[in-house]
């Protein structure tokens, strides 16, 4: 769209209460950032691989990674094309403009990846590991030791998917147009959203006890609110605002505490990815950082996942979120919030403000679907007692 263009799209009538070239902009906006695959391209490819030599062998093979779909230096330079400066509304200029920021942090990523200038990015990203945040995941580690046995047996990927379908399926009863789907990828390694879709590895097991909850925090909670966020007239809260990770990560483990699915095991696994985030940051190499997990009593294979999650790409710190967000929104419950305006979409806590502001004004559009595990009868009591607790060692028992 040319500059004149916007222009007279700026003299329309107002839509929404938006005007249409706000609109516009935003459009603009999503499009670019819904066409970055970032978790996708800053993963590796040959995880598994690499896992059976290393555990094997103690030796860690270079991971290979995709081809990126689109350079970077295209990716920035149609990214200073959109004019986030010729957004009218505040709230929104504010919202954008945050956004086209990250969204340029997200590309220097992309062209650092796998250097040694991407972890600097990373933590820029997603922000350093507070004394506190550390503190909690390690009292985590060192108190909850007795985790849940595995010998309810695991699901494989086609069985999982089976279960991913049928979970898609519960949401189209409240909406039949809703486009998301799940397949298993062959270049994917675990589970993991991405867009619209559900990715599930081909070599995938999921322990039984986790699969409802793994569900809630995959489907009810980043597809619902993909979504939710797609519908609204503001399409940047379908890809997600600025910051969106850290309180989606911690929105999506409070599904698993609401289901009654939030395990011993997975609470180390949240605390273990801390203070592995934190170790690499600190000069701890691959095997220092996957031995001292395997020290601390997590088994060999999950150690390096765990591991390789945080040093992928040349050190993403993404890993620390899912923690540090379900404490913030623990304390945002403790203190009389709540959760349904976080459901409208992809946005931190922090602008929970300004997107209120834009639901009072009549700007946005009520959710599409409402989470099933928000619906479970004792979800709210089960909520309540973790929000009340001082101590994260207990929240397992809430």
């Amino acid at each position: 769209m040319s500059a004149r263009s916007r222009d007279r799209a700026g003299d329309g009538p107002p839509i929404a209460g938006l005007s249409t070239r706000d609109r516009a902009i935003d459009h603009e906006l999503a499009l670019l950032s819904g066409s970055l695959r970032f978790l996708l391209d800053v993963t590796p490819v040959n995880v598994e691989q690499a896992r059976s030599e290393y555990l094997s062998s103690g030796e860690l093979p270079e991971f290979a990674y995709r081809e990126l779909e689109d350079d970077p230096e295209v990716l920035k330079q149609a990214l200073q094309d959109i004019p986030i400066h010729l957004v009218e509304d505040t709230v929104l200029g504010t919202l954008l403009r945050t956004k086209h920021r990250e969204l340029s942090l997200q590309i220097d990523m992309l062209a650092a990846r796998d250097t040694e200038d991407f972890m600097p990015l990373s933590i820029e990203l997603y922000g350093a590991i507070t004394p506190g945040l550390r503190g909690s995941a390690e009292q985590i580690l060192e108190t909850v030791t007795d985790t849940e046995s595995t010998s309810t047996g695991s699901l494989d990927a086609r069985a999982f998917l089976a279960r991913a379908q049928a979970e898609i399926g519960h949401y189209r009863e409240q909406d039949p147009d809703i486009e998301v789907h799940a397949e298993i990828r062959d270049d994917v390694s675990g589970v993991m959203v991405s867009g619209d879709s559900l990715l599930i590895g081909p070599r995938s097991k999921v322990q039984k006890v986790r699969a409802e909850a793994l569900l809630h925090h995959e489907v009810g909670t980043h597809l619902v609110t993909h979504v939710n966020g797609s519908i609204q007239p503001i399409k940047v809260l379908g890809s997600g605002l600025a910051g969106y990770d850290e309180t989606q990560e911690g929105l999506a483990v409070l599904a698993e505490v609401a289901s009654g699915g939030l395990t011993a095991f997975r609470l180390r696994q949240l605390a273990s990815r801390v203070v592995t985030v934190h170790r690499m940051v600190t000069g701890a190499t691959f095997t220092d950082a996957h031995e001292a997990l395997v020290a601390e009593g997590v088994p060999a294979s999950s150690a390096f996942t765990t591991t390789m999650r945080a040093f992928r790409a040349g050190g993403l710190t993404k890993d620390a979120v899912y923690l540090r967000g379900m404490l913030d929104l623990l304390d945002h419950l403790r203190h009389g919030g709540t959760l349904d305006a976080l459901l409208l979409g992809k946005f931190s806590l922090k602008d929970l403000p300004l997107v209120s502001d834009l639901q009072a004004r009549g700007v946005l559009e009520p959710a599409r679907l409402t989470p099933r595990w928000l619906a479970d009868e004792d979800a709210s009591a089960r909520l309540g007692r973790a929000a009340a607790l001082d101590d994260p060692r207990e929240f397992v028992s809430a």
